[in-house]
């Protein structure tokens, strides 16, 4: 993939960094030169030195042939006019903003941008390894908002069935691991003893699923 970066700070250095070495094309963008010291010698993307909102910069960086751009700056509107510029203006397929202030993710996403709000999954990250330890979680959507996670089946549940797990719309068997081998299972399929079980969960589902899974 071609891949826009705007911001190089922490972040954005570090994505440019793991992104290149998968063997994609990268370019970064950011408006002053001394951020780029972040990055490896090896760095094989371009650096551009501009606002990253700006088109003439935009397209300097190759935003007409990018397959995604990425807003990573440390201010929520930069990243935003960036994002929307690159989406409305460029027509960019895939677009993602880093945001701070969680109470504007969901204005942003009704505008069709993709956002991470990195103080609503870190709030949420320190809430479940407090809350849920019982519950290992795999991967997270969104901002947090939903959750791979995987749990021990413990004798209560033995043959109950995924349907009697199953919450519509808010908890979903998505796989179970028996006897170290995964398959994804059906409504009707029947937990056994010490079977690994994968589950898509909202995050606001968590305490519920415990209560099925009668943990803690």
């Amino acid at each position: 993939m071609f891949i826009v970066i705007m911001g190089c700070g922490r972040v954005g250095s570090q994505l440019a960094k793991v992104l290149t070495l998968e063997g994609h094309d990268v370019t970064i963008i950011d408006k002053n030169p001394e951020s780029f010291d972040r990055l490896l010698r090896t760095f094989k993307g371009r650096k551009v030195v501009g606002v990253g909102f700006d088109e003439d910069v935009l397209e300097k960086a190759g935003i007409l042939k990018a397959d995604a751009f990425i807003a990573v700056t440390n201010g929520d509107n930069t990243n935003i006019v960036g994002a929307l510029v690159a989406k409305n203006r460029f027509r960019v397929p895939k677009v993602i903003a880093r945001i701070y202030d969680p109470i504007r993710e969901r204005l942003y996403q009704h505008l069709g941008v993709q956002c991470i709000s990195s103080t609503s999954w870190a709030a949420n990250k320190i809430k479940d390894l407090i809350l849920h330890r019982e519950l290992v979680r795999h991967m997270s959507f969104g901002s947090g908002e939903v959750d791979l996670v995987e749990s021990e089946i413990g004798p209560s549940l033995v043959g109950k069935k995924v349907m009697d797990l199953n919450v519509h719309r808010e908890i979903m068997v998505a796989a179970i691991v028996r006897h170290g081998h995964p398959f994804i299972p059906g409504l009707g399929t029947t937990f056994e003893l010490g079977d690994g079980v994968q589950i898509v969960v909202s995050n606001s589902s968590i305490t519920k699923l415990k209560r099925l899974l009668q943990l803690g």
